[in-house]
């Protein structure tokens, strides 16, 4: 019978720098070792192979969870750091051309916002309301609704709807509702069965009339959702704009 100074198996190797195969090797080792030992024994020796291997394994999944934490806050870094070197060219280069450069640098903004969100969240992704509210800030609260069940998405997702929801607000603040005192938007979603249904509807703003062409900003956002399967339906109603907005999700 082995006594209580004789039970030193060799655990740290179950873990250590080897692959699983060779893990289960030497436990497979050890439990034939201790066949000729009393039940007791095996008992005791087991809770303890298992309980060191469930402690460095914790170790382990808290190390990587560590190293990926550092390396989402690392890429946010760099990723601001290009951002501001980008918008230091464009600023530069368009410097004659006030217009194309302030509807350049509002993108790179816009998506530099759903960047942070998307980062503050260890680069899972975002909900859709911080999101929808990220955008809307710069713009009176009282003067915009959002409502919606709460619902996560991932990252390519959540950078699409900062930027749908970044040219809306842009043009409402242009030509739309928030160009009025008065003025005032909606931004309200739901589930239909695996979409995710959202609606823009502004109200109180100056009258609307159906563009002679299409603008950029709606193909930039027909592009943005054809790459997901999704799709987007535009009605310029004299009262204000509405956009619908389908976009195929998992909600597993």
């Amino acid at each position: 019978m082995l006594g209580r100074q004789q039970m030193q198996f060799p655990i740290g190797e179950i873990k250590g720098q080897q692959e699983p195969e060779h893990r289960m090797s030497h436990i497979n080792d050890l439990c034939r070792e201790l066949e000729s030992e009393t039940d007791d024994t095996k008992r005791r020796a087991l809770v303890l192979i298992a309980s060191d291997y469930l402690r460095r394994l914790e170790k382990s999944l808290k190390d990587e969870e560590e190293l990926r934490s550092l390396a989402v806050k690392e890429l946010g870094h760099r990723l601001k750091n290009k951002v501001a070197t980008i918008q230091s060219i464009i600023s530069y280069q368009l410097r004659h051309n006030a217009t194309a450069r302030d509807t350049i640098l509002h993108r790179l903004s816009a998506l530099s916002s759903a960047d942070m969100l998307i980062e503050a969240a260890q680069g899972q992704g975002a909900s859709v309301k911080d999101i929808i509210n990220t955008e809307l800030g710069p713009y009176e609260i009282s003067r915009a609704t959002v409502e919606g069940p709460q619902i996560f998405l991932p990252p390519k997702l959540a950078l699409v709807l900062g930027l749908i929801t970044h040219e809306l607000a842009t043009n409402a603040a242009k030509y739309g509702a928030l160009s009025d005192p008065l003025g005032h938007v909606s931004f309200c979603w739901s589930i239909a069965e695996t979409k995710l249904m959202l609606e823009w509807r502004e109200s109180g703003g100056p009258s609307v009339a159906t563009p002679t062409r299409k603008g950029f900003g709606t193909t930039l956002l027909s592009s943005a959702l054809a790459q997901f399967g999704g799709a987007v339906d535009t009605n310029f109603a004299a009262r204000g704009l509405v956009c619908t907005i389908s976009l195929p999700i998992s909600l597993s």
